[in-house]
């Protein structure tokens, strides 16, 4: 299904290789272009997140107004998001575009060897084979298997950190659910890295490594202001509605 992608990125990486000539230094340069490329859909998944985070005390509000009566809150929910022109898929849709990408790479880092017939894929012999696991070199001794133990573990850390970064905007029982989802991910990380080729884990470590510096110095940042926005927009919205109300209430008739 991802064959089309899986080829353009083989091409991408094959022209990277051409002057990084480290192919552990190639899946780096091709994390960095691929998150560049995707850093204008985060910043829309966060301006969305944020507005959402304001808006979800109206939500709850009308939910629990129209709990018995089911359609009533679908019609209320429908359009309280048309009055305030907001998507509750907002922050989800850049996601979804960059599965198929995340994918693609997947496909192509765990079969190095068939796209680039012949090569020995290493990391500056930090990580001396790309292809191999955790658990294909602990049976050669923890000396051979330390460096892919590092990446597997900075797979799982790497998961955890930008998650209780996030759960900072939180509050509440949401805010532990964060914390205890993350903590649950990063060890189903270790679950599921334990087979991974080195080749996977060094491009999530990177990205995720990046993800967490983009939080840091941009999310964040686009996270507090469409924040402020959002709550300065809420709060002038009622007097908005009640100066209309008031121009248009009729005036009493007086009495001859």
């Amino acid at each position: 299904m991802w064959d089309w992608i899986v080829n353009v990125l083989f091409q991408i990486l094959a022209l990277i290789q051409q002057f990084a000539v480290d192919w552990g230094l190639s899946i780096i340069i091709l994390v960095v272009i691929i998150r560049l490329l995707l850093t204008p859909l985060m910043i829309k998944s966060s301006k969305s997140t944020a507005r959402m985070q304001v808006l979800t005390p109206k939500i709850q509000e009308i939910q629990e107004r129209y709990a018995d009566d089911p359609q009533r809150q679908s019609r209320e929910m429908q359009k309280f998001y048309a009055e305030n022109k907001f998507s509750p898929f907002g922050g989800c849709l850049p996601l979804l575009i960059q599965m198929p990408i995340l994918c693609a790479l997947f496909t192509l880092l765990q079969h190095l060897g068939d796209y680039f017939d012949g090569e020995t894929f290493s990391f500056y012999g930090i990580l001396p084979n790309l292809q191999t696991s955790v658990a294909a070199t602990l049976p050669q001794g923890f000396g051979v298997a330390a460096p892919y133990v590092v990446a597997l573990l900075l797979f799982a850390v790497l998961t955890l950190v930008p998650q209780l970064y996030m759960s900072r905007n939180q509050t509440g029982a949401q805010a532990q659910t964060v914390k205890t989802t993350a903590i649950i991910m990063s060890f189903f990380m270790l679950f599921i890295g334990w087979s991974l080729p080195a080749g996977v884990l060094l491009y999530y470590d990177v990205s995720s490594a990046w993800q967490v510096v983009q939080q840091i110095f941009v999310t964040q940042k686009v996270i507090d202001k469409a924040k402020a926005e959002e709550e300065e927009r809420m709060a002038n919205a009622p007097i908005e509605v009640d100066v209309v109300r008031r121009e248009h209430k009729p005036r009493p008739h007086k009495k001859k």
